[in-house]
């Protein structure tokens, strides 16, 4: 999720677990700097925007390191306030909000890296989009009321509730994308499409529209199913995957790392003499969040020059008109198809 509402949810737990035993201020601040600190890691440049994507989200965001990196955090916390008698309580409240950051992030379809130390596979659900005000508006709620409400067991109270609610939320997201799911293999299979290969994850900034992918060999199918369809089947728009060009470019090692972290669902196109190598999850067709060129097929030496991002973006203005019609459930084609 976007780091602000990691921020928002760091906060918010810290402030249900210190509850009446530290000043809330204090709570809501340590709270929010440890929802923040696992996103650090961006920070962390590797020369290359491939491997930038592929290792972020890494040891940041092993829920087993964070409980450890809890220890010194909490003992250095309780000391600043003068507050050693609180460490347990302060480890509870840190260690929280480090880990729901990357149990947060594992909704999302990006890809988390859950298991380090043990293994560098990214997981993600997909059941939410990376920025989604519906979750995010009930945290900021309930961290303002904790921090302006001078009684302290309603404003405790008001937290409490946002933080449920949001959680609700979350569960809302997956029961969605289990629905849709099936509704998309079933409109799938319908039309004689493969469905064993399928990518089902919501649209920008809500749960009300979901994007399906279903990968078809040398191309791939997507279509967009609102909630306020009726049950009409998903119609789905062909697109070349250029899987040849990856059979013909197998050995080339960004091709490899592109395709084992989306774990499968990319493209690839020629553009000149460079390849072009597109992340099929995050964006929709034609315009997409990680597009990279990594230049010519691998030479016999094994050489191969920085990948260089080049990701177009859909207008902002077209995107949010599209987007409000095809929630409310209007088959509207989406901008550049």
């Amino acid at each position: 999720m976007d780091s602000v509402t990691q921020i928002l949810l760091g906060a918010s737990i810290s402030v249900a677990v210190m509850g009446r035993r530290t000043a809330v201020w204090k709570a809501a601040l340590w709270g929010g700097v440890a929802g923040l600190l696992p996103d650090l890691d961006v920070l962390l440049g590797h020369g290359d925007p491939i491997l930038d994507m592929v290792r972020h989200r890494g040891e940041t965001h092993a829920p087993l390191l964070l409980l450890l990196f809890a220890v010194p955090m909490a003992w250095m916390v309780s000391g600043v306030h003068q507050q050693r008698e609180l460490f347990g309580r302060w480890w509870w409240a840190l260690m929280l909000a480090l880990v729901t950051h990357p149990l947060l992030d594992l909704t999302t379809i990006y890809g988390t890296q859950v298991l380090q130390p043990f293994t560098d596979e990214a997981y993600g659900l997909g059941s939410m989009f990376i920025v989604d005000p519906v979750y995010s508006l009930p945290l900021l709620f309930g961290v303002i009321a904790a921090l302006r409400v001078q009684l302290v067991a309603r404003a405790l109270s008001i937290n409490a509730w946002a933080l449920g609610l949001s959680t609700v939320y979350l569960v809302w997201s997956g029961l969605c994308q289990v629905w849709v799911t099936q509704h998309a293999r079933e409109s799938l299979q319908a039309q004689g499409l493969p469905s064993q290969q399928l990518l089902v994850t919501p649209a920008p900034l809500s749960t009300l529209l979901w994007r399906v992918v279903a990968l078809d060999g040398a191309q791939f199918h997507e279509g967009f199913y609102a909630l306020l369809d009726g049950g009409r089947p998903v119609r789905f728009v062909a697109h070349a995957s250029g899987s040849a060009l990856a059979t013909d470019n197998a050995d080339h090692p960004q091709l490899q790392r592109v395709a084992r972290f989306t774990d499968g669902f990319f493209k690839v196109q020629r553009e000149g003499a460079n390849l072009v190598l597109t992340d099929l999850r995050m964006g929709q067709e034609p315009s997409y969040v990680f597009s990279f060129d990594i230049g010519p097929p691998l030479p016999a030496d094994g050489s191969y020059p920085p990948a260089q991002q080049r990701s177009p973006r859909m207008d902002v203005g077209q995107g949010f008109q599209w987007l409000s019609q095809r929630i409310q459930g209007h088959d509207v084609a989406p901008p550049g198809q």
